[in-house]
């Protein structure tokens, strides 16, 4: 009998310990992306003595986390499982905006936070979109930003413009569309740095 239930009990542990096995969740690893475009032609000019501090981008609510957006209906916004970025695209976009602007060498000095000595112009960013879109066969990324040129001594706008661009993904997949993105990125900054020059004076 003593036997017996020994057996029973070897039993259950045994299919416990299998049980616990199968059900315990299968951890996927997350594939971690950035954006680290800059434009090889940007525009530059004779150096001033003016001095740009780039705020740090703001972001709409959608874009103000490192998940991966896409979209695949029309009007629904959706984030990928496995796919992220190493940071908010904002925050990714704030060291690109100020070494493409320094390499305008417009400026005799472009800034960025914790800065707050004395400047003359600021330029505020905001994201507006940045999403993989597959709602049509051609994928594309869709990355649009706006940006505002102020006059740091009064706070006046003195420039406003939306830049919307697209880039074709390569393959319906999130390695092509981080690949599209960084296009995309970088004909962003060789606008915003076209605007920037065009109208700081």
């Amino acid at each position: 009998m003593m036997v017996a239930m020994r057996i029973g009990a070897l039993c259950i542990g045994i299919v416990s310990l299998t049980g616990c096995t199968l059900m315990a969740p299968v951890e996927v690893e997350t594939k971690k992306y950035a954006l680290t475009t800059i434009p090889t032609e940007i525009p530059t000019a004779r150096t001033h003595a003016a001095t740009l501090l780039v705020l740090v981008p703001v972001s709409a609510p959608a874009y103000a986390t490192p998940r991966m957006a896409y979209t695949a209906r029309k009007y629904q916004i959706d984030y990928f499982s496995q796919n992220e970025w190493i940071d908010t695209p904002a925050q990714m976009m704030l060291p690109l905006i100020v070494e493409t602007l320094r390499r305008t060498h417009y400026f005799s000095a472009v800034l960025a936070p914790p800065y707050f000595g004395r400047q003359t112009f600021s330029l505020r960013t905001e994201l507006i979109e940045l999403q993989q879109d597959f709602t049509s066969d051609q994928a594309v990324v869709r990355f649009k930003v706006h940006v505002d040129l102020r006059l740091a001594t009064t706070d006046r706008s003195i420039a406003e413009r939306e830049i919307s661009v697209q880039e074709r993904l390569g393959e319906r997949n999130p390695y092509a569309g981080v690949v599209a993105a960084n296009v995309a990125a970088g004909r962003v900054l060789q606008e915003l740095s076209r605007f920037v020059i065009e109208n700081a004076h």
